[in-house]
């Protein structure tokens, strides 16, 4: 029994770090795209990115933003805000923003807020119309009573 343990956890190690090479080589790559503010501008469908921690809580469990280009000049857009437990007050506010290759920093293009009251979690998404010529990512801010996050995707492509 001591033996098969022992080749499992090897066989686990030995996943773990194909999987981290595999990663590191995907890094690499991103890094010779153009980035603003910290997405990066690529022509892929789409982008998820996930919340980075601003304070410090125990209410605020995680959160996301995504951004998925559809045919037909529609982007569909949205975030999600999941609490540790059941909160007074659980929001998402949801940005949509746009450039060009070239600009130094992302435009306003659409966005709004929303709150679920003694929950647990709130999700907001919806298609938005959308111009040719730039890149589109979403920026949303995640809170879970005074528990603050953000999160953004990389920008995609419209053509």
């Amino acid at each position: 029994m001591r033996k098969k343990t022992k080749i499992i956890s090897v066989a686990c190690v030995m996943a773990l770090m194909l999987s981290m090479l595999s990663v590191g080589m995907n890094v690499q790559a991103e890094e010779n795209l153009p980035q603003i503010e910290g997405s990066y501008l690529t022509h892929e469908s789409e982008s998820v990115g996930y919340d980075t921690k601003i304070t410090r809580g125990a209410d605020l469990l995680t959160g996301y933003s995504k951004c998925v280009r559809l045919a037909n000049g529609k982007l569909y857009v949205g975030g999600s805000t999941i609490a540790a437990q059941t909160v007074a007050r659980v929001g998402v506010g949801v940005t949509v923003e746009r450039a060009q290759e070239g600009d130094e920093s992302w435009e306003y293009y659409d966005g709004w807020i929303k709150f679920n009251e003694n929950a647990d979690m709130v999700s907001s998404n919806k298609q938005v119309d959308v111009e040719g010529g730039y890149y589109y990512r979403v920026r949303c801010t995640h809170s879970a009573n005074d528990d603050v996050s953000s999160s953004f995707t990389d920008g995609l492509y419209f053509e």
